[in-house]
């Protein structure tokens, strides 16, 4: 009823801006003849004034006035003769036929093309999730079928695979890894499966490589040990770890046995750089080159080579799986900006997706709506260290990463990550003494049989040395 309502009320409006104007007379051309008479009338005051300034006599001023008053008489008389324009026939007639013609059309066209017979919607009967982009609702209905036949039959490898896969599309990560945690336990020996389990843990994790993962990547790389995902992400591990030096190492080897275009070379480049950095190496020295990048054959194709370009195939898949996740939580942090949980997410994501840039903006995002933060404070210095160029020769940290740091550890005086990269700004500018002082803080919050604490007192070993 409404609608009708409304549609009744513009062609209402529609046609007074246009049926009004036709109806009115024309409109009358300015009246030369009262102009003339205007005229003729400053010519009477003008004579009565030249003759009181003697310029005149009585008898020309007399005679001067009659001519005037003969020229006034003929144009009062042509302006009596003109008949106002009347309202054309052609008008009144366009007018009248408009009034017809626009909502009679108009219903006509809404007949043809519009949908009169579909009732209106209430906002609680939409699909909203679908109007947002979220999945339809076949989509929810089969993966709840799917949920209910697996409760029934939890031996369904397939199933558990099938829902796994869609949570993961979905973005909902811990859903994903908890299905897909049922259809590792039916086939271990899986390797793609227990791969691709293992990634998923990582994403629900906020990149953090839980115990969980490095188990499924071990196991991986106990029957490939070439695989590459396996060997980033244990590599990953380690760096999380504490122990910089062995992710270094085996980074730079999955690196040196690297096609120069397979999908993950960017993201090795930046890792193996934000860990030389923090061992304080030089990292275009410790960056091995990759190999060749691959042709494809124009015969036959080898075994081998057939099963490096599955692996080549299989990590763009997954690539661009990820892409989608990362794309689809950027859409809900539009959405709902005040997520810091959210931004800090992203933040990283981009960042193991080698996009810096985004990965600073992120991070900026979080640090605007949680300033107190010290984990906030260190994500938004490492994006901004990761968006700083490659050097030859290491350099202090940028200004910008710092005085983040210092916030940090304003709020968080302990925090690990904020006192190892200031100490590593103080070592680079060459204050020794206020690179001792946060190593020192940091190395006494380690177990001597960490190895974390074999790394710092070897650092601080060196600085009493005076290296």
């Amino acid at each position: 009823m409404l609608f009708w309502i409304l549609a009744a009320v513009l062609t209402a409006a529609v046609l007074l801006l246009i049926v009004p104007p036709l109806l009115r007379s024309g409109a009358a051309a300015p009246d030369r003849d009262a102009f003339d008479r205007e005229v003729y009338r400053d010519q009477l005051d003008e004579l009565e004034r030249d003759r009181a300034r003697g310029l005149i006599n009585d008898a020309q001023a007399e005679a001067a006035k009659a001519e005037v008053a003969r020229r006034m008489l003929a144009t009062a008389e042509k302006s009596g003769s003109a008949a106002a324009p009347a309202t054309p026939r052609s008008a009144r007639v366009l007018a009248v036929l408009l009034a017809l013609v626009v909502p009679l059309g108009a219903l006509s066209v809404y007949g043809l093309y519009g949908r009169p017979d579909l009732p209106a919607q209430p906002l609680a009967s939409r699909n909203l999730e679908q109007e947002r982009g979220g999945p339809p609702k076949t989509v929810l209905a089969a993966m709840d079928k799917l949920k209910a036949q697996l409760a029934e039959n939890p031996g369904d490898l397939q199933g558990w695979l099938i829902l796994g896969q869609a949570y993961a599309k979905m973005g909902r990560n811990a859903d994903a890894a908890d299905a897909l945690r049922h259809a590792v336990a039916l086939n271990k020996d899986d390797v793609e499966l227990q791969g691709l389990f293992g990634e998923t843990l990582v994403s629900a994790n906020d990149g953090m490589v839980p115990e969980e993962a490095v188990k499924a990547f071990d196991a991986v790389l106990a029957k490939e040990p070439k695989d590459p995902r396996a060997r980033f992400f244990a590599a990953l591990a380690r760096y999380q770890a504490g122990d910089r030096q062995d992710a270094l190492n085996r980074w730079a080897s999955l690196m040196a046995e690297s096609p120069a275009d397979a999908p993950w070379v960017p993201v090795l480049r930046d890792q193996i750089r934000e860990a030389a950095i923090a061992l304080d190496l030089d990292p275009a020295k410790v960056t091995p080159q990759p190999l060749p990048a691959e042709q494809k054959p124009a015969g036959p194709v080898a075994q081998g080579q057939s099963g490096q370009n599955s692996q080549a195939a299989e990590g763009q898949s997954q690539d661009e799986m990820i892409r989608g996740m990362v794309a689809g939580l950027a859409a809900k942090l539009d959405a709902d900006p005040s997520d810091v949980e959210g931004w800090l997410k992203l933040a990283r994501s981009y960042g193991v997706l080698g996009e810096p840039e985004k990965a600073l903006e992120a991070a900026r995002k979080a640090r605007e709506r949680a300033p107190d933060r010290a984990d906030v404070q260190v994500v938004y210095a490492n994006a901004v260290l990761q968006t700083q160029p490659r050097n030859e020769k290491p350099k202090p940290l940028p200004e910008e990463a710092t005085s983040a740091l210092r916030l940090a550890l304003k709020t968080e005086p302990e925090n690990k990550d904020a006192l190892w990269l200031l100490g590593l700004d103080a070592m680079m500018s060459g204050r020794k003494d206020e690179a001792a002082a946060h190593w020192g803080k940091l190395i006494a919050q380690f177990k001597p049989s960490d190895p974390e604490y074999t790394l710092l007192k070897g650092r601080l070993d060196a600085l009493k040395a005076g290296g």
